[in-house]
C-alpha cells in the first residue's frame, strides 16, 4: 500500500497515511486538529550512488540490491 503524505491548511501539521490506490481521493482529516481542509504533498524519493576508494569518504552510498 503506498504511504501518501499531507499538509494540514488549518494547523500546517505534515502527516504520511497508508492508505490502498482505491482509497487514494477519499477525504483525509487532519489528526491533529481534525480539519478537512488538507492538501496532498509531492513525496521525494531517495537516491543512492556507489561509492569507490577514490571517491569522497563522507558521501552517502548504498549496497548493491539483489537486481543489480
Amino acid at each position: 500500500m503506498p504511504i501518501y503524505e499531507y499538509r494540514c491548511d488549518d494547523c500546517g501539521r505534515a502527516f504520511e497515511m497508508i492508505r490502498g490506490v482505491s482509497e487514494s481521493d477519499k477525504e483525509v482529516h487532519c489528526p491533529i486538529c481534525k480539519s478537512p481542509k488538507v492538501s496532498r504533498l509531492m513525496s521525494t524519493f531517495s537516491s543512492c550512488q556507489t561509492s569507490d576508494s577514490s571517491s569522497d569518504p563522507s558521501a552517502p552510498s548504498c549496497r548493491p540490491g539483489p537486481f543489480t
